[in-house]
């Protein structure tokens, strides 16, 4: 396990951003941050032609119009992402005859953070439990990374309970400025398999999320080829108005940067207005760059990140390093900033408080209109059932390390819980809540501020260190919750200070989700609905039967800074310190996750053996990117899934829609993470294999036969070959016309050798990473998704899968006046790498699609059959060299 210890005050070089410049005749001042970072990874990589004309263009205010090898510092993923892609290495181990060549050669960390649900919650023993509970349902899954990290030299695992990954990397693991093992400085960059991982760009440390498959490609030594994207500053103005929150502001981002179109590009935040901002608002900010759709966003190192790098507890001379070399390369925040081909104005003073939902990020309002909202998502009288009513809130969770990085919004919950307590307010019993921190420095500070009890005392209990119900682990609703609202159709809701909230990622119950600050989370709680403006309708009333309102409990700025210079100290980030424990839970009724993880035992040895039962961790059916001889497609006779083979040059003949989409499909609509329906096609293939507890889908994510079934099946898709209502989990069969589960129809179609294909609007594929979003479609047998837009992630996934993305022509499936149930065939693909289009007949309509590959790499990859065939043939004919 190679050791990743900060590194502090070590003589070291670098390559000289200034002395090139000069030379190349590059004004470097007048470059973007993030630009200059790029040029000194092209320096590093010792090309320096290019890194001069980059230069050039970025100074004059062009857009860079150049690939680029990118070579990150490090690799950062979490259990859900990186189990799988470890067991993708441990494949590829079998199938060389060097399984010792499958090494990373970068250093890799691996957080588990996903796996713990919110099982219980608003009990002073529901950390005990759910950790309890993770151990038991995951120890397979976690003696397997016990393995890799001794199979694999530079990977490292932190424990479950740690934290959430993206908080753990601000507060543990970034160092700002990196060193090689030659002594050489330079940027620390980051690449990570969860799409938040732009998170840490509020530290100036510039990263971003990418799929498992690519992230294997960087991790066995083979740079990202990437088109450099534009960098588009957005210039910060005004000052935040007295009451409002970093989510207040993020929300209202979100939403502004969709409107302005921000997809796939760099974004840099420039302006006076930066240095109004804490480095945890920066991050953030910066964390939600995948909801506004931008490949990463970007605050460059000033003194307010050398503050945060001391106040979480980093060495005085590693703080002094960051310092010197930044000022030497010029690289920390100067008062004149650079120049951008674009740049967005905002104004912070127009911020005041917000929510987005009722299910897309993007969809912000004013807290005032939270009702409004609610009835026009649900616009049916309200009804009720048995104390249960359309628009109750079912869930409220202070979680996600979006809002729980944040000192100042985590301080205020606790002082708004503080008053409400005070003034002898409660919450509703049906309101499910819980707390998630994403780090133990949380707890700790809440703890040292006496603020802990009276979270606690409205049923905040913590629940978990980890992701919990921001990523759907939001465990069953209160007791008869649940089976009041199956019952009776209700909709219900859900407020999380989380940074997602698609229809049924919460949970599958229910359809509303709102995201709000952590303060709002409580005070909506104390509220239990939607349905009246919080800012005017009272929140209860106090001893004396007086009514109290939002206003009455909302904390001031200068209360939260005093909070937060008294008690957020650099001993509280302390790496070692202890899990909080409420005093009235029986320390007894479970291990702690150290013992817990400590007790879990791993196989030794440089390669996996396999357990032929096994429904956790199987060896993928992908990794040849060929049929097996005999095989017929998704199932075998045995069940087992078989791939399909790679695109060839001769066209694709009479295929088939599986599924007709709309606009803003998401990975979680695609590919699902939550609880496994027990009368689902998973559920069924478990069930048949005596699995009682089936866990969830992002559990299982290293059984390929679990996760293609599980494909396409999120309740709340909207299917248009079904017609009339959501027809998730389902399709229709063409030509019989027969109404069947995703995957039995794909079955049917593999039988008779039809090849299939996705018809979809804007922006497929929104959302999370997950590269299962392409393995799943790929292993159904899609051999090309027709979309009028992708985002940048999964678009780059379906390339890593042989799977071929084509834009539809403006206007979509609906000007060319598509249904779904045509035969389609696309021609010209021998030629289509270098036309950039494919011509497609349907029917009778016959339109050109372009490809939206990005770079010679990606198609190297997609025409290999994916990525994991194509490093298999790297592999090999390195060994034949």
């Amino acid at each position: 396990m190679t050791d990743h210890a900060h590194i502090a005050g070590r003589k070291a070089g670098l390559h000289s951003l200034p002395r090139f410049a000069a030379d190349a005749g590059v004004d470097l001042g007048s470059l973007p941050y993030t630009g200059r970072i790029l040029l000194e990874s092209l320096l590093r990589s010792g090309e320096q032609r290019a890194a001069a004309r980059l230069g050039q263009r970025l100074a004059a205010g062009l857009a860079p119009e150049a690939e680029m090898a990118f070579r990150p510092a490090r690799i950062l993923v979490q259990d859900y992402t990186g189990i799988p892609l470890l067991v993708d290495l441990a494949a590829l181990r079998d199938r060389t005859s060097r399984p010792e060549r499958v090494d990373p050669a970068l250093p890799v960390d691996v957080v588990v953070d996903h796996s713990v649900q919110t099982d219980w919650a608003g009990r002073p023993d529901a950390l005990a439990l759910n950790e309890a509970l993770e151990l038991t349902r995951n120890e397979e899954r976690y003696a397997f990374l016990k393995w890799a990290e001794t199979a694999f030299d530079a990977v490292r695992v932190i424990p479950p309970g740690r934290g959430i990954v993206h908080q753990v990397n601000l507060e543990r693991l970034t160092t700002v400025v990196a060193a090689g093992e030659d002594g050489l400085l330079f940027p620390d960059t980051v690449i990570g398999t969860d799409s938040h991982t732009t998170m840490v760009g509020g530290l100036g440390v510039l990263g971003w999320g990418v799929g498992g498959l690519e992230a294997e490609a960087l991790m066995l030594g083979l740079a990202q080829p990437i088109r450099i994207p534009p960098i588009v500053g957005v210039r910060l103005t005004g000052e935040p108005r007295p009451g409002t929150s970093a989510t207040d502001l993020v929300l209202t981002l979100t939403r502004r940067l969709r409107e302005e179109n921000v997809t796939g590009v760099i974004l840099e935040f420039t302006g006076p207005s930066v240095s109004a901002l804490s480095a945890a608002d920066r991050c953030t900010i910066a964390n939600m760059a995948p909801e506004y759709g931008a490949m990463a966003a970007f605050f460059p190192v000033d003194g307010e990140t050398l503050r945060y790098l001391r106040q979480t507890g980093r060495p005085v001379a590693q703080v002094r390093l960051v310092e010197e070399y930044c000022w030497q390369q010029r690289l920390l925040r100067e008062g004149t900033g650079p120049v951008f081909g674009r740049t967005i104005a905002f104004d912070l003073g127009t911020v005041g408080a917000s929510v987005s939902g009722p299910s897309r990020p993007d969809q912000q309002i004013p807290l005032r209109e939270l009702p409004g909202s609610f009835a026009e998502f649900s616009p049916r009288p309200v009804r009720s059932a048995q104390g249960l009513a359309d628009g109750d809130i079912v869930i409220a969770a202070i979680t996600s390390c979006t809002s729980t990085s944040n000192p100042q919004a985590m301080l205020a919950a606790g002082l708004l819980a503080r008053r409400a307590v005070e003034l002898g307010l409660t919450v509703p019993g049906h309101v499910k809540t819980s707390l998630a921190p994403g780090s133990r420095a949380v707890t700790r500070y809440l703890d040292d501020a006496g603020l802990m009890p009276y979270l606690e005392k409205l049923g905040f209990h913590v629940a978990g260190y980890g992701c919990m119900t921001c990523n759907g682990g939001s465990g069953p609703l209160a007791d008869g919750v649940g089976e009041t609202v199956s019952g009776s159709g209700l909709t219900v809701c859900a407020v999380l200070s989380g940074n997602r909230n698609f229809e049924a990622r919460v949970h599958a119950q229910v359809r509303a989700g709102y995201l709000a600050s952590p303060a709002l989370v409580v005070a909506l709680a104390l509220l239990g609905h939607v349905r009246t403006d919080v800012e005017s309708a009272p929140l209860g009333t106090d001893g004396d039967g007086k009514p109290v309102y939002l206003r009455d409990l909302w904390p001031d700025s200068a209360e939260l800074g005093a909070l937060e210079a008294q008690f957020v100290r650099p001993e509280v980030f302390d790496a070692d310190a202890g899990v909080h424990v409420h005093a009235d839970a029986d320390a007894d009724a479970a291990p702690g996750p150290a013992t817990g993880w400590e007790s879990i035992t791993g196989q030794s040895g440089a390669t996996f053996v396999w357990e032929q039962d096994s429904t956790y961790i199987r060896p993928p059916a992908y990794v040849t990117g060929a049929r097996k001889p005999g095989g017929n497609g998704p199932a075998d006779a045995t069940g087992a899934v078989d791939p399909v083979e790679p695109l060839g040059t001769a066209p694709l003949l009479r295929a088939r829609a599986l599924l007709v989409l709309g606009d803003d499909v998401s990975t979680d609509h695609i590919s699902p993470v939550g609880a496994i329906p027990p009368d689902s096609p998973a559920g069924e293939y478990l069930r048949e294999r005596g699995v009682r507890d089936f866990n969830s889908y992002g559990s299982r994510r290293g059984n390929h036969e679990v996760m293609a079934r599980g494909t396409f099946s999120n309740p709340r898709l909207r299917n248009r070959l079904i017609g009339q209502g959501d027809g998730g989990g389902a399709t229709v069969h063409l030509p019989t016309g027969d109404r069947l589960p995703v995957f039995e129809a794909a079955q049917r179609y593999a039988a008779s050798g039809t090849p299939l294909v996705i018809l979809a609007g804007r922006n497929y594929g929104m959302g999370s990473s997950r590269d299962w979003a392409a393995k799943g479609p790929r292993l159904l047998g899609v051999r090309a998704v027709l979309a009028e837009s992708f985002e940048r992630i999964h678009r780059a996934n379906l390339c890593a899968m042989g799977i071929l993305p084509l834009l539809l022509p403006e206007g979509g499936r609906e000007r060319l006046g598509l249904t779904g149930a045509e035969e389609f065939t696309l021609e010209g693909l021998g030629r289509m790498r270098e036309r950039g289009t494919v011509e497609i007949r349907a029917d009778a309509t016959a339109f050109t699609a372009r490809t939206d590959v990005h770079s010679r790499g990606e198609w190297d990859v997609l025409l290999a059959g994916g990525a994991l065939p194509y490093l298999l043939g790297r592999l090999e004919s390195e060994r034949a060299s």
